[in-house]
């Protein structure tokens, strides 16, 4: 088969620290173009719009969204239109209804549409899945607690309505929750803290229930010091701790056997497949949960907050 090739739009930290590499990784990629207002790379060429790459004499097969989720939805529909297979960054739309319209002009189209979640291919992730497997689980209690000036130094998309705020971050603990336990969560209430001059949260506490097990989330945007990103699940034969977002398991306080393996060089392989069988992989549950803790939310106002 030849390679598939792709044009990233947006090109940003992400892009060039993780999308770049994993596509001159994989022998069935290939970068064709890039999409960006501010510059792409030298070996390709770039356009300022998804429309001047597409009205252009540059074939591409398919494109990976790496923009802000606010606006992605028009690209996504422009690729899809277009006859584009599109690959989504983590958390793929800004609503519920945006996702599910892309997954149905993507199914009515015939294109491959992969919404990726890429803390789902961390290294202990798996692992720990299949320790849970048949054990009753009891309890559940995630702290994603990081520095927003660390990890998102000036990008001010991340507080404004459709930012998503502190579930940016937040939203990679829940699809890592998806993935290990079977059982629905369920938001019973939640407290969103939003700073008094932006639009999305900074903190964020919930609680609801995960099946019949108890659910504890902590997520601060504003943790100076040691980050913490860990998912703590109690059963009864023991807890299973994943730490560093997922980088790290313990059980019966030894580490898990986790075999290295890069998390986006695992989406592009999954994006090539989907290509390939022109298949959708879109799962939407941490984004409903999402959704749900906004329905569920107490909002309260915090001081103004400034990078």
């Amino acid at each position: 088969m030849k390679p598939v090739r792709i044009a990233v739009v947006g090109i940003g930290k992400i892009a060039r620290d993780q999308h770049l590499p994993a596509i001159a990784a994989d022998a069935r990629l290939d970068l064709a173009a890039t999409v960006s207002r501010h510059g792409g790379i030298d070996t390709v060429p770039n356009f300022a719009s998804i429309d001047a790459l597409i009205d252009s004499d540059v074939d591409v097969d398919a494109v990976s969204l790496c923009t802000p989720p606010e606006g992605r939805h028009a690209l996504a529909v422009a690729a899809i239109d277009a006859g584009l297979h599109v690959m989504l960054e983590k958390p793929p739309a800004t609503t519920l209804g945006d996702a599910e319209d892309l997954v149905a002009r993507a199914r009515e189209a015939g294109v491959a549409l992969f919404a990726t979640w890429h803390s789902r291919a961390a290294a202990a992730v798996a692992p720990a899945r299949d320790w849970l497997a048949g054990r009753a689980v009891r309890s559940v209690r995630i702290d994603w607690l990081e520095d927003i000036r660390q990890w998102h130094p000036g990008q001010h998309w991340i507080l404004a309505p459709g930012g998503f705020g502190v579930f940016d971050p937040g939203i990679n603990a829940l699809s890592i929750l998806t993935a290990i336990l079977p059982a629905p969560v369920r938001i019973d209430r939640s407290v969103l803290e939003t700073p008094s001059n932006r639009g999305a949260p900074i903190a964020a506490t919930l609680a609801g229930w995960c099946g019949d097990a108890s659910l504890d989330m902590r997520l601060d945007f504003l943790k100076h010091g040691d980050q913490h990103w860990t998912i703590e699940v109690e059963t009864d034969d023991g807890p299973v701790r994943l730490i560093d977002g997922g980088a790290t398991g313990i059980i019966y306080g030894r580490p898990l056997d986790c075999p290295a393996s890069p998390e986006y060089p695992q989406l592009y392989a999954r994006f090539a497949e989907c290509v390939a069988r022109r298949s959708i992989d879109a799962d939407l549950t941490p984004l409903r949960i999402v959704a749900d803790a906004f329905l569920k939310a107490e909002h309260r106002v915090r001081e103004s907050f400034d990078f």
